[in-house]
């Protein structure tokens, strides 16, 4: 290959990886989905199951809210309700979120059973011993003292079997995202029992998810120090099982979680699986003897949240999760990415506005790799002057390579020239470009920002299109033909920076890089607006450098 078109073809690297991370590459867990059966060896367990053949019937969320009693809570973030028949949490809003820009219909996240978008989360106990009756999600508990739950004032409900043995629940919660359930058993009958507790989350149907590879939507958990990850498509195919000894599981969206942390020191088995509806679950492999007049307890920690990164990470810090932060799909640059966040973070507070912060870090970056880019820059400069030379050589030997060869070598030495001394530089820094890309896609923080003028949210698309003039002509395109003001900057900008560099000397490779960045305006302009925001600078301020560099860069040619 011709040291030219290296170079070419280098300089395009970044918006290649994009592309390729986007649409074509394995996601982690494909890529260590052998290795993970490799080391997990499934334990057997005399834990009985928790398949419930439940035939419903899908109404209405007002009607399936009015069907049985219920508990109601509230605090500074959450609002819902719990059912007294199962115990279960099955109706849970986020008042802080709105589904739509300056819109009023808050984020819903859980829904009961019969909804056709049921999304609930179940605990209790289970036991391999038929005859005895435990609290199922057809059980009605009753509430004991207080009947709404808040942050200040916990719940307790009680339900007791025909033998004598009472099942109590005491369900607390914080001013955020956690619920405490600590369950217990009194045994009052004359014999001893086992017990295993458990708990689980079930969601009818799969979410509209965002199809990229970069961001993971679908359950995970953390396993002894492994990060599973399993896409809805994934379960459907096949079940995922797993004996841990620590860790956590939960269901994930872009940026929404509902999540379950077993008791500490238990070893628990973990089933994903899907029967006509998704369900991450688990239950403790040793059972739990509760000998005659005897009290047992276990608790359950249930987190649904808004993937903040303070609330996560505070989280996790505070109950002692491991690894919970990865709720949060930091990826494989997690060592980048999240530092970046807390770096534009920092600069959205001081500045109160995240497109400003987008526009620092962008600097930020460009004076971090200042010296590596001058090399790089540099280093095509001489190359650009010295085409003509170049093309010179290769008219006067086209017919013998070996001396073309020689020749171009001698004029890399006198000019002091290393044809390849750019490549290192850009491949350096692509990682931490795609860190801030992945920083700014995943993170909830961006989500409903204003920038300035229309840019109204920085986490959806350019909302103009070229196509009717930005606004001027009265006619609303196709969504496909939604290519707005800041995708045209950003594809202008790559074309200018593009001229920049050596003209690859394939006349049919040059006329293909010519388009490459009217290919990458189309294909970026469904993306949010803070991400192209990001770009677009990015590309100013390379060219600004770049600039600057080759009005300093002369060679002599004789």
């Amino acid at each position: 290959m011709e040291t030219k078109n290296v170079i070419a073809a280098i300089s395009l690297s970044a918006a290649v990886i994009i592309l390729y991370g986007l649409f074509f590459a394995p996601s982690p867990q494909e890529l260590n989905q052998i290795q993970e059966e490799k080391n997990k060896i499934i334990q057997s367990s005399e834990a009985p199951s928790l398949e419930v053949d439940e035939k419903i019937i899908e109404i209405s969320r007002n009607k399936a809210l009015t069907e049985n009693q219920r508990i109601i809570f509230e605090n500074e973030a959450i609002k819902g309700s719990i059912s007294l028949k199962g115990s279960i949490i099955d109706d849970l809003i986020f008042k802080k979120y709105t589904e739509t820009l300056n819109g009023t219909d808050q984020i819903i996240l859980l829904n009961p059973k019969k909804v056709q978008n049921g999304y609930f989360v179940e605990t209790g106990w289970v036991t391999n011993n038929e005859n005895i009756d435990v609290p199922n999600s057809q059980t009605v508990w009753q509430i004991e003292g207080n009947n709404k739950l808040t942050p200040n004032r916990p719940v307790n409900l009680v339900w007791e079997n025909d033998l004598g043995i009472k099942f109590q629940k005491k369900i607390s919660l914080d001013n955020q995202y956690l619920f405490t359930i600590d369950q217990s058993i009194t045994n009052h009958t004359n014999n001893k029992y086992n017990f295993y507790p458990y708990g689980q989350i079930i969601r009818n149907t799969a979410p509209k998810v965002t199809n990229f590879y970069i961001l993971h939507e679908g359950l995970l958990g953390v396993f002894d120090e492994q990060l599973v990850e399993k896409d809805y498509e994934d379960i459907e195919e096949k079940k995922f099982t797993v004996n841990a000894s620590s860790g956590w599981l939960g269901i994930t969206d872009k940026y929404w979680i509902t999540s379950l942390i077993p008791e500490n020191n238990k070893e628990f088995k973990t089933d994903f699986e899907y029967k006509n509806k998704f369900k991450a679950n688990f239950i403790e492999t040793k059972s739990t003897e509760i000998g005659a007049n005897e009290t047992k307890s276990n608790q359950i920690k249930v987190i649904i949240a808004a993937k903040e990164v303070g609330i996560v990470d505070g989280y996790a810090e505070k109950l002692n999760i491991n690894k919970y932060d990865l709720a949060i799909d930091w990826g494989w640059f997690y060592f980048i990415v999240k530092p970046l966040f807390f770096v534009i973070d920092y600069f959205f507070k001081i500045t109160g506005n995240f497109g400003i912060a987008i526009i620092l870090i962008t600097v930020c970056v460009r004076i971090i790799f200042f010296p590596l880019a001058n090399y790089s820059f540099r280093s095509m400069a001489k190359m650009k002057v010295l085409q003509p030379e170049m093309t010179r050589l290769k008219e006067l030997h086209k017919g013998d390579k070996a001396k073309l060869q020689q020749e171009m070598m001698a004029l890399y030495k006198k000019e002091k020239v290393n044809p390849v001394s750019g490549c290192l530089p850009i491949l350096i820094q692509i990682p931490f470009f795609f860190a801030i890309y992945k920083m700014l896609f995943v993170t909830i923080e961006m989500r409903h920002q204003p920038f300035f003028g229309w840019i109204k949210d920085l986490s959806e698309r350019d909302p103009t299109t070229i196509f009717n003039m930005f606004g001027l002509i009265p006619w609303d395109p196709p969504s496909f033909l939604l290519i707005g003001a800041w995708p045209c900057l950003m594809g202008i900008t790559m074309y200018l920076q593009q001229k920049l560099n050596p003209t690859p000397p394939d006349p049919v490779q040059a006329k293909i890089f010519m388009f490459f960045p009217l290919f990458l305006t189309v294909i970026l302009a469904p993306f949010p607006s803070g991400l192209v925001i990001y770009w677009t600078v990015n590309n100013i301020l390379t060219m600004a450098q770049q600039i600057v560099i080759m009005k300093r860069t002369t060679v002599k040619t004789v």
